[in-house]
């Protein structure tokens, strides 16, 4: 499809010049005769860095997940994600490669705002994103009429599957990345084909490390397989697999190495403020457990932790901040968090 057909399939509400300026500059870069594109991490883990992506695969990864959902040339797409990172770029290049018309919104928490009832077949979205819009009644029963959801970007928890059980549609958490140019497997979350391990799409074969990290083998969207800092266990088919949680966020505590987000699972149903566990150095213990918290009383959950962790798990510190850090993409900024973590032991 050449550009300026496709611009004709472009809606943009709210008379957002700007992001309408952002959507025309990325179709001018993707039609520039160049090969690659220039797209960066999210920085979860660290700084985002730069990386270069080829096209062809980027088009190939839109044609693996258009087919697997079934979506058809003339099926309406929503973006509702910023387009400097690769989950924004891709909703773009799937409307291009496979003939979607795309309604473009600014991104921000309640993405299904100001939309009128024209049906969305399509919307990728974060879960912070899901959660806000399920808050709103009109909202709410607009997401109910997407036909494919799937949600990306960060961790899916037991509240919000639980509250998306009655969506009529399947309703999807991904698995992927800025080098597989996002997901590579897909996990039910809803009705009776709910599942607790993601299913690679045809084509795509994995296998774990000495270390226990998931290795993906991709070659229609990555030209060498590539080891994931994701600690995983694989199903006994061994096709599908779980996430237990990134290498980066082992807790070594006096010889006990501890899942960060395998505790913060445990608290979720626990503690309604924000929060996230991270670590510090400790002179006894190696690395001692934090627990971050936006409330400046901390000692109520200091009986939280007892009632809902192992004696291990428990934070040697349970520190007030202003805010919990996340990166531009909602997810959680662990090296901000270790930082602020280590910071508090000098005061």
């Amino acid at each position: 499809m050449f550009p300026f057909a496709f611009r004709s399939l472009i809606r943009t509400f709210a008379g957002d010049m700007e992001r309408t300026m952002t959507l025309e500059a990325f179709l001018d870069e993707w039609h520039d005769g160049s090969p690659t594109l220039l797209v960066h991490t999210s920085g979860s883990t660290g700084k985002p860095k730069p990386l270069w992506v080829e096209k062809r695969r980027m088009e190939a990864s839109a044609r693996i997940t258009c087919g697997f959902l079934g979506l058809q040339q003339g099926d309406t797409a929503l973006l509702c994600m910023p387009l400097d990172y690769i989950a924004g770029k891709m909703m773009v290049v799937r409307a291009l490669t496979c003939g979607l018309r795309l309604v473009s919104v600014e991104p921000s928490a309640h993405p299904m705002k100001g939309l009128d009832d024209s049906p969305i077949d399509f919307a990728a979205m974060v879960p912070l994103q899901v959660v806000r819009t399920l808050e709103v009644p009109e909202e709410r029963e607009r997401l109910l009429r997407v036909r494919h959801l799937i949600i990306g970007g960060g961790a899916i928890d037991e509240e919000l599957e639980q509250a998306l059980q009655d969506f009529p549609h399947a309703v999807w958490s991904t698995y992927g990345m800025t080098e597989t140019l996002s997901h590579i497997a897909l996990r039910r979350i809803n009705g009776a084909q709910r599942d607790d391990h993601y299913t690679p799409f045809e084509g795509v074969g994995i296998s774990l490390n000495d270390e226990g990290c998931l290795v993906i083998d991709a070659p229609a969207v990555c030209p060498t397989p590539l080891t994931t800092n994701d600690r995983a266990s694989l199903a006994a088919d061994g096709r599908r697999f779980r996430i237990l949680g990134r290498r980066d966020n082992v807790i070594c505590s006096g010889g006990i190495k501890l899942q960060t987000e395998e505790i913060e699972r445990k608290l979720r149903t626990r503690l309604h403020v924000p929060f996230m566990v991270t670590k510090r150095r400790d002179a006894a213990l190696g690395e001692a457990v934090v627990l971050l918290v936006e409330d400046r009383d901390t000692e109520q959950y200091q009986a939280v932790c007892r009632d809902t962790l192992y004696k291990y798990e428990r934070p040697k510190l349970i520190l007030s901040v202003e805010r919990i850090p996340l990166t531009e993409t909602g997810k959680p900024a662990r090296k901000e968090a270790e930082e602020m973590a280590n910071r508090s032991a000098h005061r």
